[in-house]
C-alpha cells in the first residue's frame, strides 16, 4: 500500500467517525447544528480521500460534476423557503438515489460477468433500490409541492398490480444474479424497479409523506452501502449503513408516533382511505376578534403556543417569538408545544422556531406539555390541524384513530388561527374547532400574531 492510500484510508475513517459523530449530535436540538457541521466535514473528507485516489482516470467529468453540483446546491440552499424544505429534501433523495443506480449500471456495463457472486447481487440490490427510491421520491416531492395531487391515487386492484410489479423486480433481480449474462433481465429489473417507486408512493396521501419521505432516505442510504461493496469503499459502506439504518429507525418511530403501520409504509398501502371512516365534528366555528384574544393572552398566567405547517406557510416563527417574549415581559409563562410530525418532516418546527431564536428551554414534545394543558388557560393554535384533533384519540373510526395528539382542547382556552374554515392538509374535519372553548381567528398567522402583540401592549 502507496503513500496515497494510506492518506485514502486515513480521509475515510476521520470521515466515518465525523459521520457517527454528527448523528449523536442531531439527536438532541441544543446540538443538532454542531451535527449538521460534522457531517458537512466528514463528507468532505470522504470527497478530498476520493479524490486522491489513483484509480481517477480523468478529472474532466469529475471537475464539471463538482462546479455544476456546487453551483446547484448553492442555489437551492439559498432560494428554496423553509416551507419548501421537505420537497428539496425529496429531491435529494431522488438525486443520490438516482447516482447510486447509475453507478450500477456503469458497472455492469464495464464488468458484467466478471464480477463476483457477491459482488454481483451488491450491484443488483443498489440499481434496484436506487431506482425505486428515485421514482419514489420524485412522486414524494411532487405531492408536497403540489404538483400531483396530494389524495391517496388507488384503483381497484391496486394490491394485486403492486404485488405483481414488486415480483416482477425481484424475479429479475434473482435471474440475474443466477444468469449474469442474461443482460436483458439487468434492464428489466432497473426497468421494473422505476415503476415500482411509483406504485409505492401513489397510494400515499400527503399528510403521511414525512415518514415515506424518512423511509425513503433508508433505501437510499442501504443503496449507498451497496455501492460502497461493490467499488469496495469503506466510506461508502459505513455512510450508507448509518443512513439507512437511521432513517429506517426514524420511519418506526415516527409511524409509533402516528399510530401507523410500518408493514403498510413498507409495502405501499400507508395512507390508504378507508371508506367507513366518520368525524364527530359538527356545530358552529366561533370567531374571536383580535381584541378579546388579546386581551384573553395579556391576563392569561399560563399560554401555550402549538405551532404546524401553517406557521411554516405564513413565515410567522419571528412573530410567534415577539408575542411570547411581550406576553413573558407581562410576567406570563410561555411554552412552546411540539408535535414529533407537525409540519411535513421530522423536527420541522424546532428548526423555524430555533431560527428565531426561541429558546430549546421553551419546547417542549408531546409526552412533556400534555399534562400541562389542563393547567393552562390559554392554548394558541397557529396552523395546526392533524395534531390537535380529538378524533385521533375519541372516533376509533376516524382515519387519525389512536394517533398521539397534543390534546390542546383540554386547555381553559384554545384560539385557533387559521387562514379559513378549510380542512387540514388531510382532508379531515376537526372536532377541536367546534369546541365551546375554542375561538377562531381568521387571517395570515404572522399578520394575526403582529397585531395580537400590538394589542397586547395596550392592554
Amino acid at each position: 500500500m502507496n503513500l496515497t492510500s494510506y492518506f485514502m484510508e486515513a480521509t475515510y475513517l476521520v470521515a466515518s467517525i465525523l459521520f457517527i459523530l454528527s448523528l449523536k449530535k442531531m439527536s438532541h436540538p441544543e446540538t443538532a447544528r454542531k451535527g449538521m457541521f460534522l457531517a458537512e466535514a466528514g463528507m468532505f473528507a470522504a470527497i478530498v480521500g476520493t479524490l486522491v485516489g489513483t484509480h481517477i482516470v480523468t478529472w474532466t467529468w469529475i471537475i464539471a460534476g463538482l462546479a455544476v453540483g456546487s453551483i446547484i446546491g448553492g442555489w437551492m440552499a439559498v432560494s428554496v423557503p423553509m416551507t419548501a424544505m421537505p420537497q428539496r429534501t425529496a429531491l435529494s433523495h431522488a438525486f443520490g438515489a438516482l447516482a447510486a443506480a447509475l453507478v450500477g449500471v456503469g458497472e455492469f456495463v464495464v464488468k458484467g460477468a466478471e464480477m463476483g457472486a457477491v459482488t454481483r447481487s451488491a450491484l443488483g440490490f443498489e440499481v434496484m433500490l436506487g431506482a425505486l427510491t428515485t421514482t419514489g421520491s420524485l412522486i414524494a416531492a411532487g405531492k408536497l409541492q403540489g404538483v400531483i395531487g396530494g389524495k391517496p391515487i388507488q384503483f381497484r386492484g391496486q394490491n394485486a398490480a403492486n404485488l405483481i410489479v414488486g415480483l416482477s423486480m425481484v424475479s429479475s433481480f434473482i435471474l440475474f444474479c443466477i444468469h449474469p449474462e442474461m443482460i436483458a433481465a439487468f434492464y428489466t429489473m432497473l426497468g421494473v424497479a422505476f415503476v415500482f417507486g411509483v406504485m409505492l408512493v401513489i397510494p400515499i396521501g400527503s399528510a403521511d409523506m414525512p415518514v415515506v419521505m424518512s423511509l425513503l432516505n433508508s433505501y437510499a442510504g442501504l443503496a449507498a452501502a451497496a455501492t460502497g461493496f461493490v467499488l469496495s469503499n469503506n466510506v461508502l459502506i459505513i455512510a450508507g449503513t448509518l443512513d439507512g439504518f437511521s432513517g429506517f429507525i426514524l420511519s418506526v418511530l415516527m409511524c409509533k408516533a402516528m399510530n401507523r403501520s410500518i408493514t403498510n409504509v413498507l409495502f405501499g398501502g400507508f395512507g390508504a382511505v378507508i371508506a367507513e371512516a366518520s368525524s364527530n365534528a359538527g356545530g358552529v366555528m366561533r370567531e374571536i376578534s383580535l381584541d378579546d384574544a388579546a386581551m384573553q393572552l395579556a391576563f392569561a398566567n399560563r399560554v401555550i403556543f402549538v405551532p404546524g405547517y401553517g406557521l411554516a406557510t405564513a413565515q410567522a416563527q419571528h412573530a410567534v417569538r415577539e408575542l411570547g417574549e411581550l406576553l413573558e415581559s407581562r410576567g406570563v409563562t410561555v411554552k412552546y408545544a411540539i408535535h414529533p410530525v407537525a409540519g411535513r418532516m421530522p423536527g420541522h418546527m424546532n428548526v423555524l422556531l430555533a431560527e428565531a431564536n426561541v429558546p430549546y428551554s421553551s419546547l417542549y414534545e408531546m409526552e412533556q406539555i400534555n399534562p400541562e394543558f389542563s393547567s393552562t388557560d390559554v392554548a394558541v393554535v397557529i396552523g395546526a390541524n392533524d395534531v390537535v384533533n380529538p378524533d385521533a384519540r375519541d372516533n376509533p373510526k376516524s382515519l387519525i384513530a389512536g394517533m398521539p395528539i397534543l390534546e390542546v382542547d383540554h386547555a381553559k382556552s384554545v384560539i385557533v388561527l387559521k387562514r379559513g374554515q378549510g380542512r387540514g392538509f388531510s382532508g379531515l374535519e376537526n372536532p377541536l374547532f367546534f369546541k365551546p372553548c375554542t375561538s377562531m381567528l381568521y387571517g395570515d398567522a404572522k399578520s394575526s400574531l403582529s397585531h395580537l402583540a400590538q394589542a397586547v401592549q395596550h392592554v
